[in-house]
């Protein structure tokens, strides 16, 4: 394998797909590496939805141009191009080669899985090429640009021994939770926190639920809403009440108990059949989760207390953000024909920084009141009287706030913890998540082990759960990231310095964006959000920014981001592509059911006449086939007509499941 830089990518493909805004990948993403014989190093990692405040960015580019010159400025800051890059793989077009994956190898599993698989296992090629590891990809769903129709198992487990890899499918509640987000109309996170805030409590009859319903593929698809309308249905008849929660907020809580418990049973079945078909001994073996389930907390430190597992293995970006890290490592693995060579994570922040202080202080001059070096001790004094914006170099990359995009607050003091979730419109029970220091971690939380990404729980000693209201859930639980000098000297430091004021050895530290938006990625964000928040003090890139004039700041919503390649198309350029892609007007209905019907979509070259023939037939042939499927179609047009008059960063709708739901009527 070549010495050079190489590109991973996780992007949805551009095409005439986009002028109906249908995408097949959301939170698109890619990696810049270097390979220098057996080192390789990962330079950097860019989520798209930092730059373009689309929440799990799915929105396609219209041509391979404007998406490579997008790319091109995410990777210019190294010194290279596109041009300069020995590989690309990931995303069929920008790719240059298809010798990376393993597709063919696996023909029943699916691909995605396997990337999240090595986006955890290979995280310190030390610990892969000399141990024992066993992960598991534990996801809502499949990839359809590589797997093309989605293979029979959706979710992969894997045994690594000393870097031999053998998968197996396995379940995964994924679904389970996704179904609960869709009909109660909150986010996976929402119904964590809303399960431990009250409570309340309900009963089903867990056993058979996971006895009876399939969560391993596309059997899933049915099988996960059946399992929510019965646990829903027998919570009902049994449900408590909290008397400081709404009636309705009480039933979701009672819900949500039972289907976290029904998902941790599924994960420990996957545990213990692979712990005994492959006859390994916990105390040796690291587990390793990725997928968007392993942002689940409370399973993943269920999981090592109860086998007691050497380690656990995670990136921050468990969820598809982290595919263009698994896909990389998955092709140096298979590229180097399993040659041990040498990687280890560099952490979390890998994304973009901004040193314009200068230049966004000009801009917001008449609301900045003073600017000064940063002096720990009026840090410490800062936060003690209100939360503070902490910005600092590059982005950190995943879901939660590592602490160069964030929120400090006072973890003493629940009236931190309050306006910390007012600046965010938050709920007004929503916990907030402690930063520690590490070497004092076991003081404070029990049975605790580093965690530098906000992926596990732990249980605050009893002693101790006094001191910091702000931080604990109603169990005394709290999602805790450790924090060491060499992960964020600049962090570090400030906690430290928290510390030797206080006594209390964290901070609360929550993300730094607006309700619905990802989180901020450049300073003039973060000014503009704190002056419509009215926070009175920002810390941007080592020195302190005081605000005033709050009243006169006018805008009314986040700052603007990189919006221009994902708006609507100007007619006129809309026109223009369909004479260049669909040149035979194969009507607008017609095309919604080739990008929904997994089994037409991509088949047909619509730019010559016989495929353009070929496809009406076949559309043709499947609505008389299906009449459900034209009211299928019929909604996917709504859809993207609703896309284009109500842009924001939610609107958006993932179709890569929905399309499989509406064709097979799951």
């Amino acid at each position: 394998m070549r010495d050079g830089f190489y590109l991973s990518s996780y992007v949805t493909i551009p095409g005439l797909h986009r002028l109906a805004m249908v995408s097949y990948r959301h939170d698109n993403n890619v990696s810049l590496w270097h390979k220098e014989g057996s080192l390789i190093r990962l330079l950097g990692h860019w989520e798209f939805e930092r730059m373009s405040g689309l929440k799990h960015h799915r929105t396609p580019f219209l041509s391979l141009e404007e998406l490579r010159a997008f790319v091109n400025g995410l990777i210019g800051p190294f010194g290279v191009s596109l041009d300069d890059m020995t590989e690309i793989w990931g995303t069929p077009g920008l790719a240059t080669t298809n010798d990376y994956h393993f597709v063919e190898e696996y023909p029943e599993l699916s691909f995605h899985s396997i990337a999240h698989l090595y986006s955890a296992m290979l995280l310190d090629s030390e610990t892969f090429f000399g141990g024992d590891i066993l992960t598991l990809a534990v996801d809502g769903g499949p990839d359809r640009l590589l797997d093309g129709r989605y293979k029979r198992y959706w979710f992969t487990g894997a045994v690594s021994r000393r870097g031999v890899v053998e998968t197996f499918p396995v379940a995964s509640p994924g679904l389970l939770y996704s179904t609960a987000k869709d009909r109660f109309k909150m986010r996976e996170g929402t119904l964590m926190a809303l399960a431990t805030a009250t409570t309340a409590t309900g009963r089903c009859d867990r056993q058979h639920i996971l006895d009876s319903y399939d969560f391993t593929g596309l059997a899933a698809l049915e099988g996960a809403p059946r399992a929510f309308e019965e646990i829903v249905a027998q919570v009902k008849e049994t449900a408590s009440t909290d008397p400081d929660f709404t009636e309705e907020e009480s039933f979701v809580s009672a819900a949500m108990k039972e289907i976290q418990a029904i998902s941790v049973m599924v994960m420990e079945r996957n545990i213990e059949t692979a712990l005994e078909r492959y006859d390994l001994d916990p105390a040796t073996t690291h587990l390793a989760l990725a997928g968007g389930y392993a942002l689940n907390c409370p399973t993943n430190s269920h999981l090592m207390e109860k086998y007691g597992f050497r380690g656990f293995l995670a990136p921050p970006c468990v969820d598809d953000g982290g595919q263009a890290v698994g896909i990389g490592l998955a092709a140096f693995h298979k590229k180097t024909g399993g040659e041990p060579f040498t990687f280890r994570f560099p952490g979390a922040y890998l994304g973009r920084a901004d040193d314009d202080l200068d230049g966004a202080l000009a801009e917001f001059g008449d609301h900045v009141a003073e600017v000064s070096d940063l002096d720990l001790d009026q840090a410490v004094r800062d936060i003690l009287a209100e939360p503070i914006a902490w910005f600092h170099g590059r982005s950190e990359i995943g879901p939660r706030a590592l602490g160069n995009r964030s929120l400090i607050g006072d973890p003493t003091s629940r009236a931190a913890k309050d306006a910390l979730n007012a600046f965010k419109l938050r709920e007004w029970w929503r916990p907030v998540a402690p930063v520690v220091l590490e070497d004092r971690l076991a003081e404070w939380f029990e049975d605790s082990r580093p965690s530098p990404y906000m992926l596990e729980t732990f249980t605050i000693r009893e002693e101790r759960r006094a001191q910091i209201p702000a931080v604990a859930h109603l169990d005394y639980s709290a999602r805790v990231q450790s924090l060491n000098a060499g992960q964020n000297p600049a962090l570090h430091a400030l906690l430290t310095a928290f510390h030797e004021r206080t006594g209390v050895p964290m901070l609360c530290n929550t993300s730094l964006n607006d309700k619905g938006e990802p989180i901020i990625d450049t300073i003039r964000e973060t000014i503009n959000f704190c002056l419509r928040r009215r926070i009175s003090v920002a810390y941007l890139n080592g020195r302190r920014v005081a605000f005033k004039n709050f009243d006169r700041y006018a805008a009314g919503g986040p700052y603007p981001r990189m919006r221009q390649p994902f708006t609507a198309i100007p007619e006129s350029r809309a026109e223009a592509v369909h004479a260049e892609l669909n040149p035979y007007g194969l009507p607008e209905l017609y095309l919604h059911v080739l990008y929904l019907d997994l089994a037409l979509s991509g088949k047909f070259d619509l730019r010559t006449e016989e495929g353009a023939a070929e496809a009406y037939e076949a559309v043709d042939s499947r609505l008389r086939a299906d009449p459900s499927l034209r009211q299928a179609a019929e909604r996917s047009m709504r859809r993207a007509e609703h896309r284009f008059t109500t842009f924001g960063p939610d609107a958006l709708l993932n179709l890569e499941l929905g399309a499989v739901r509406q064709i097979t009527g799951a």
